[in-house]
């Protein structure tokens, strides 16, 4: 089967008869369990993840608003404790699947959930129009690393993460007034060809100082060439007219931000026949640390001094190794 599709593939590059754009998912792509799982050990345990958001507002000063979030990525072992976070959805403990109505997978009717003790939940859209005869005869899918991580790679970043990214890196100069609204407005406009879209970027950015802040225009000239060629870069690594793709042609199932992601199931719309409803409360995969906005940092996380379950006086004196080295207490 591999072969004939690969022999389709190599006429439909020589004779450019492919899609644009390349249609995902790959329904006849290999389970996560024959690809992923062989390096990514599933039953590895990540705990909760410590990451900060940087977000960039679109107004004249470009302020900066941090978020500090712990991700509980969670996962385990079954032999050793119950699977929990959110890789509590792999095939270690639970399995899922899934009826979908769309060939993306975005829109999910039906979810069937069974437990290690092989106890069967069964989870409804309340909006759905699919009857139970109907999702009894409709294809499941059983759910797998690529449900979530579906764009490992050929990650097409949305002009406004990208824009983030480029100020947080200062590779953007967020002392340019409206950089950030300018610089999106640049990107998400319709271009016919990258040629094209290399002149208009250039066009826009570099016109809206020079009508709207010609001291600017004047005296920041080489950090508005600069963010052009950043503009640039950003266009050509995200957005191709040709293929007909931008960043909105693959949704990106990994979090909620720009496309439902989580919330195609977690939108506390789905319930099971005795009330259970798959949750939508946030604090369920993620707790949020600490916010700041402006030139203010977030507030380190309060540290606190350990305590020994017994008193052993200062703790600075001694190692922990002098008592537990030989694999108990001494």
């Amino acid at each position: 089967k591999s072969k004939l599709s690969g022999a389709r593939q190599v006429f439909a590059t020589a004779f450019k008869t492919y899609p644009r754009p390349i249609p995902t998912p790959v329904h006849d792509l290999r389970p996560a369990a024959q690809t992923c799982e062989q390096c990514h050990w599933p039953k590895k345990f990540y705990g909760a993840q410590l990451k900060v958001f940087t977000h960039y507002s679109s107004d004249e000063k470009n302020t900066p608003r941090q978020i500090r979030m712990l991700i509980n990525v969670g996962g385990g072992d079954p032999a050793t404790g119950a699977p929990e976070g959110i890789h509590w959805h792999m095939n270690i403990d639970n399995e899922i699947t899934y009826v979908s109505t769309d060939e993306k997978r975005q829109v999910i009717p039906y979810i069937h959930v069974k437990d290690q003790q092989g106890r069967v939940t069964e989870y409804f859209a309340k909006d759905s129009t699919l009857s139970k005869d109907q999702i009894v005869k409709a294809v499941k899918r059983r759910m797998d690393c690529v449900d979530c991580h579906n764009r490992p790679t050929h990650i097409y970043v949305p002009p406004d993460l990208s824009v983030d990214n480029s100020l947080l890196a200062r590779r953007l100069d967020a002392s340019l007034p409206f950089l950030k609204q300018q610089a999106v407005t640049a990107l998400t406009a319709n271009y016919d060809t990258t040629d094209a879209a290399m002149q208009g970027i250039a066009k826009s950015f570099k016109s809206f100082y020079e009508s709207k802040y010609p001291d600017v225009a004047k005296s920041k000239e080489l950090e508005i060439r600069n963010a052009i060629d950043e503009l640039q870069r950003i266009y050509r690594n995200t957005t191709f007219p040709e293929m007909k793709l931008n960043w909105q042609t693959h949704p990106n199932n990994i979090g909620h931000f720009y496309f439902n992601g989580c919330f195609r199931c977690h939108d506390g719309q789905h319930v099971s026949a005795d009330g259970k409803v798959v949750t939508k409360d946030c604090q369920t995969c993620h707790s949020v640390l600490g916010q700041a906005e402006g030139g203010v940092s977030i507030a380190a996380v309060q540290k606190v001094n350990f305590q020994h379950p017994l008193d052993l006086g200062d703790m600075t004196q001694v190692n922990c190794s002098d008592c537990h080295a030989s694999g108990g207490t001494q």
